[in-house]
Protein backbone atom coordinates (compact mmCIF):
# COMPACT_ATOMS: atom_id res chain seq x y z
CA UNK A 1 0.00 0.00 0.00
CA UNK A 2 1.99 3.04 -1.17
CA UNK A 3 -0.49 5.66 0.05
CA UNK A 4 -2.85 5.10 2.97
CA UNK A 5 -6.42 6.38 3.11
CA UNK A 6 -6.55 10.01 4.16
CA UNK A 7 -8.92 12.97 3.84
CA UNK A 8 -8.52 15.58 1.09
CA UNK A 9 -7.16 18.00 3.67
CA UNK A 10 -4.84 18.99 5.21
CA UNK A 11 -2.80 20.19 2.26
CA UNK A 12 0.57 18.43 2.40
CA UNK A 13 3.61 20.66 1.84
CA UNK A 14 7.34 20.55 2.45
CA UNK A 15 8.27 21.03 6.12
CA UNK A 16 10.07 24.29 5.34
CA UNK A 17 6.80 25.77 4.06
CA UNK A 18 5.04 25.40 7.41
CA UNK A 19 4.62 28.60 9.42
CA UNK A 20 5.74 28.83 13.02
CA UNK A 21 3.25 30.68 15.23
CA UNK A 22 3.52 31.80 18.84
CA UNK A 23 1.18 30.37 21.44
CA UNK A 24 -0.02 33.76 22.64
CA UNK A 25 -2.95 33.65 20.21
CA UNK A 26 -5.75 31.14 19.74
CA UNK A 27 -4.68 30.52 16.15
CA UNK A 28 -1.12 29.85 17.31
CA UNK A 29 -2.32 27.26 19.80
CA UNK A 30 -4.67 25.79 17.21
CA UNK A 31 -1.76 25.46 14.79
CA UNK A 32 0.25 23.56 17.40
CA UNK A 33 -2.65 21.25 18.26
CA UNK A 34 -3.25 20.68 14.54
CA UNK A 35 0.38 19.66 14.07
CA UNK A 36 0.14 17.16 16.94
CA UNK A 37 -3.21 15.86 15.63
CA UNK A 38 -1.60 15.29 12.23
CA UNK A 39 1.19 13.31 13.88
CA UNK A 40 -1.38 11.17 15.70
CA UNK A 41 -3.38 10.64 12.50
CA UNK A 42 -0.26 9.41 10.71
CA UNK A 43 0.66 7.29 13.70
CA UNK A 44 -2.59 5.32 13.27
CA UNK A 45 -1.51 4.42 9.74
CA UNK A 46 2.05 3.69 10.85
CA UNK A 47 0.89 1.22 13.50
CA UNK A 48 -1.54 -0.51 11.14
CA UNK A 49 1.11 -0.61 8.42
CA UNK A 50 3.40 -2.53 10.80
CA UNK A 51 0.60 -5.09 11.24
CA UNK A 52 0.09 -5.39 7.48
CA UNK A 53 3.69 -5.05 6.36
CA UNK A 54 5.63 -7.62 8.36
CA UNK A 55 4.27 -11.19 8.26
CA UNK A 56 5.66 -14.05 10.31
CA UNK A 57 6.13 -12.15 13.57
CA UNK A 58 4.84 -13.51 16.91
CA UNK A 59 1.15 -12.93 17.64
CA UNK A 60 2.07 -10.45 20.40
CA UNK A 61 3.65 -8.17 17.77
CA UNK A 62 0.29 -7.69 16.04
CA UNK A 63 -1.53 -7.29 19.35
CA UNK A 64 0.92 -4.54 20.36
CA UNK A 65 0.57 -2.53 17.17
CA UNK A 66 -3.20 -2.88 17.03
CA UNK A 67 -3.28 -1.49 20.58
CA UNK A 68 -0.98 1.36 19.51
CA UNK A 69 -3.29 2.12 16.56
CA UNK A 70 -6.28 2.25 18.92
CA UNK A 71 -4.40 4.61 21.27
CA UNK A 72 -3.37 6.88 18.42
CA UNK A 73 -6.95 7.02 17.13
CA UNK A 74 -8.12 8.06 20.59
CA UNK A 75 -5.39 10.71 20.79
CA UNK A 76 -6.44 12.06 17.41
CA UNK A 77 -10.08 12.27 18.49
CA UNK A 78 -9.10 14.10 21.69
CA UNK A 79 -7.11 16.67 19.74
CA UNK A 80 -9.75 17.07 17.02
CA UNK A 81 -12.35 17.68 19.72
CA UNK A 82 -10.12 20.25 21.40
CA UNK A 83 -9.51 22.00 18.07
CA UNK A 84 -13.26 22.22 17.52
CA UNK A 85 -13.73 23.64 21.03
CA UNK A 86 -11.44 26.57 20.21
CA UNK A 87 -13.05 27.24 16.83
CA UNK A 88 -10.84 25.27 14.45
CA UNK A 89 -10.73 21.83 12.82
CA UNK A 90 -8.34 19.19 11.53
CA UNK A 91 -7.40 19.86 7.92
CA UNK A 92 -7.54 23.63 8.31
CA UNK A 93 -3.76 24.13 8.38
CA UNK A 94 -1.17 22.66 6.00
CA UNK A 95 0.97 19.76 7.19
CA UNK A 96 3.86 17.64 5.96
CA UNK A 97 4.15 13.96 5.02
CA UNK A 98 7.39 13.12 6.82
CA UNK A 99 5.99 10.34 8.97
CA UNK A 100 4.53 8.39 6.07
CA UNK A 101 7.75 8.94 4.12
CA UNK A 102 9.49 7.17 7.02
CA UNK A 103 7.07 4.25 6.65
CA UNK A 104 7.98 3.96 2.97
CA UNK A 105 11.73 4.17 3.57
CA UNK A 106 11.61 1.41 6.23
CA UNK A 107 9.15 -0.90 4.46
CA UNK A 108 11.93 -3.34 3.58
CA UNK A 109 12.86 -4.27 7.17
CA UNK A 110 10.94 -4.76 10.41
CA UNK A 111 14.16 -4.18 12.35
CA UNK A 112 14.76 -0.84 10.63
CA UNK A 113 11.10 0.18 11.06
CA UNK A 114 11.16 -0.57 14.80
CA UNK A 115 14.42 1.34 15.21
CA UNK A 116 13.57 4.45 13.24
CA UNK A 117 9.83 5.02 13.69
CA UNK A 118 8.92 4.32 17.33
CA UNK A 119 12.47 4.72 18.66
CA UNK A 120 13.43 7.87 16.74
CA UNK A 121 10.32 9.68 15.51
CA UNK A 122 7.97 8.79 18.38
CA UNK A 123 10.76 9.12 20.92
CA UNK A 124 11.27 12.66 19.63
CA UNK A 125 7.75 13.32 20.90
CA UNK A 126 8.86 12.28 24.38
CA UNK A 127 11.61 14.89 24.18
CA UNK A 128 9.55 17.87 23.01
CA UNK A 129 6.27 17.30 24.87
CA UNK A 130 7.37 18.63 28.30
CA UNK A 131 8.38 21.97 26.75
CA UNK A 132 5.13 22.06 24.79
CA UNK A 133 3.12 21.48 27.97
CA UNK A 134 4.96 24.26 29.77
CA UNK A 135 4.44 26.73 26.91
CA UNK A 136 0.72 25.97 26.78
CA UNK A 137 0.43 26.46 30.53
CA UNK A 138 2.22 29.79 30.30
CA UNK A 139 -0.28 30.79 27.62
CA UNK A 140 -3.12 29.88 29.99
CA UNK A 141 -4.33 26.93 27.88
CA UNK A 142 -4.47 24.33 30.65
CA UNK A 143 -7.00 22.13 28.81
CA UNK A 144 -4.66 21.66 25.84
CA UNK A 145 -1.69 21.12 28.17
CA UNK A 146 -3.63 18.35 29.95
CA UNK A 147 -4.23 16.57 26.64
CA UNK A 148 -0.53 16.65 25.76
CA UNK A 149 0.26 15.27 29.22
CA UNK A 150 -2.05 12.29 28.60
CA UNK A 151 -0.50 11.67 25.18
CA UNK A 152 3.05 11.91 26.56
CA UNK A 153 2.33 9.32 29.27
CA UNK A 154 0.80 6.88 26.78
CA UNK A 155 3.43 7.36 24.07
CA UNK A 156 6.04 5.92 26.42
CA UNK A 157 4.33 2.54 26.02
CA UNK A 158 4.45 2.92 22.22
CA UNK A 159 8.18 3.58 22.30
CA UNK A 160 8.54 0.59 24.63
CA UNK A 161 6.73 -1.59 22.05
CA UNK A 162 9.20 -0.41 19.46
CA UNK A 163 12.07 -1.29 21.79
CA UNK A 164 10.64 -4.72 22.51
CA UNK A 165 10.32 -5.68 18.85
CA UNK A 166 13.55 -4.02 17.78
CA UNK A 167 15.36 -6.15 20.34
CA UNK A 168 13.47 -9.23 19.15
CA UNK A 169 14.55 -8.58 15.54
CA UNK A 170 18.15 -8.04 16.66
CA UNK A 171 18.06 -11.32 18.58
CA UNK A 172 16.71 -13.15 15.52
CA UNK A 173 19.56 -11.74 13.42
CA UNK A 174 22.20 -12.14 16.16
CA UNK A 175 22.91 -8.41 16.28
CA UNK A 176 23.89 -6.27 19.25
CA UNK A 177 20.89 -3.95 19.85
CA UNK A 178 22.86 -0.98 21.22
CA UNK A 179 25.38 -0.90 18.39
CA UNK A 180 22.77 -1.63 15.72
CA UNK A 181 20.49 1.18 16.87
CA UNK A 182 23.26 3.80 16.90
CA UNK A 183 24.49 2.63 13.49
CA UNK A 184 21.00 2.95 11.99
CA UNK A 185 20.51 6.41 13.46
CA UNK A 186 23.92 7.52 12.14
CA UNK A 187 23.07 6.24 8.66
CA UNK A 188 19.42 7.27 8.34
CA UNK A 189 18.26 9.73 11.00
CA UNK A 190 21.15 11.85 12.22
CA UNK A 191 19.41 15.11 11.28
CA UNK A 192 16.42 14.23 13.50
CA UNK A 193 18.46 13.70 16.66
CA UNK A 194 18.79 16.89 18.67
CA UNK A 195 18.50 17.99 22.28
CA UNK A 196 16.93 18.21 24.71
CA UNK A 197 16.51 14.51 25.48
CA UNK A 198 13.85 13.36 27.93
CA UNK A 199 16.14 10.77 29.51
CA UNK A 200 13.67 9.50 32.10
CA UNK A 201 10.90 8.98 29.53
CA UNK A 202 13.31 7.33 27.11
CA UNK A 203 14.52 5.05 29.90
CA UNK A 204 10.90 4.11 30.64
CA UNK A 205 10.51 3.41 26.91
CA UNK A 206 13.33 0.87 27.03
CA UNK A 207 16.36 2.88 25.96
CA UNK A 208 19.56 1.53 27.48
CA UNK A 209 22.18 3.81 29.01
CA UNK A 210 24.52 2.81 26.18
CA UNK A 211 21.98 3.97 23.60
CA UNK A 212 21.40 7.27 25.38
CA UNK A 213 25.14 7.88 25.62
CA UNK A 214 25.51 6.85 21.98
CA UNK A 215 22.92 9.40 20.86
CA UNK A 216 24.72 12.11 22.81
CA UNK A 217 28.00 11.08 21.21
CA UNK A 218 26.44 11.29 17.75
CA UNK A 219 25.50 14.89 18.49
CA UNK A 220 28.98 15.69 19.77
CA UNK A 221 30.60 14.12 16.71
CA UNK A 222 28.26 16.03 14.38
CA UNK A 223 29.18 19.32 16.05
CA UNK A 224 32.95 18.67 16.05
CA UNK A 225 34.66 20.18 12.97
CA UNK A 226 36.38 17.69 10.70
CA UNK A 227 40.17 18.40 10.83
CA UNK A 228 40.50 17.81 7.08
CA UNK A 229 37.68 20.24 6.33
CA UNK A 230 39.12 22.79 8.77
CA UNK A 231 42.52 22.56 7.09
CA UNK A 232 40.94 23.00 3.67
CA UNK A 233 39.01 26.05 4.85
CA UNK A 234 42.19 27.56 6.34
CA UNK A 235 44.09 27.05 3.11
CA UNK A 236 41.23 28.61 1.13
CA UNK A 237 41.26 31.62 3.44
CA UNK A 238 45.00 32.04 2.91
Amino acid sequence: IPVPGRPDRPLLVAPRELKSRGLGSVIGRASLLHAVAHIEFNAINLALDAVYRFPGMPEAFYADWLQVAADEARHFEMLATRLHAIGHHYGEFPAHNGLWAAACSTAHSCLTRMALVPRVLEARGLDVSPGMIERLRRAGDHDSAALIEIILAEEIAHVAAGTRWFQYCCQQQQLDPDRTFIALVREHALSIIRPPFNHSARRAGGFSEAEQLGLQQLLTDAQTPNPTEQDGQSRAAE
